[in-house]
């Protein structure tokens, strides 16, 4: 009996875009169960509260798990990555690629989880030509200031995007 492959792919999914879309659809090509985490990170100023984030992941890849026959999994995470990996399973950490940016980070982390388990492969995809240029980060952005983001993200996360930025500007006022 073969060895069920589990991968994760990890990040802070605030909100879920176009771009994390396409990779997990990609990986749960590759995967038999797939476990996207939704990172705490507060740092980072999250639009979305982590409830809101995994809710709002788990409306976006039902339909990716019902089309690849993956199990798609979606959790909130705290901690350590590499301890999560180890928590759900996963042999395989996913990451997607964007630019050379993404590859500076991504190759010291890489080299960081490797030292902390040698057994958990890291393994990369390439952001699809249309979504290369995509990040939350500028999602946010643009929706803050006005500016149509149709195209980088799905119906369901262009209108709860909007009523969050709506909240948080009535909310400063």
């Amino acid at each position: 009996m073969s060895r069920q492959r589990i991968g994760l792919y990890p990040g802070t999914f605030d909100p879920v875009t176009n771009g994390h879309l396409d990779v997990i659809g990609r990986a749960a090509r590759l995967m038999d169960r797939l476990v996207v985490g939704v990172a705490i990170n507060a740092g980072k100023g999250p639009l979305f509260p982590l409830e809101e984030r995994v809710e709002l992941v788990r409306a976006e890849t039902d339909r990716i798990a019902q089309r690849t026959g993956c199990e798609v999994v979606v959790q909130p995470f705290t901690g350590l990555l590499i301890g999560f990996a180890k928590e759900v399973g996963a042999q395989m950490i996913l990451r997607g690629l964007r630019a050379v940016t993404d590859f500076d980070y991504e190759f010291q982390m890489t080299g960081m989880n490797r030292r902390l388990d040698p057994e958990i492969e890291t393994v990369f995809l390439m952001a699809s030509e249309t979504n290369q240029f995509i990040s939350s980060r500028f999602v946010k952005e643009i929706a803050i200031l006005g500016g149509d983001i149709s195209t980088f993200v799905t119906p369901l996360t262009l209108e709860r995007t909007l009523a969050r930025v709506r909240r948080n500007k009535d909310a400063a006022e």
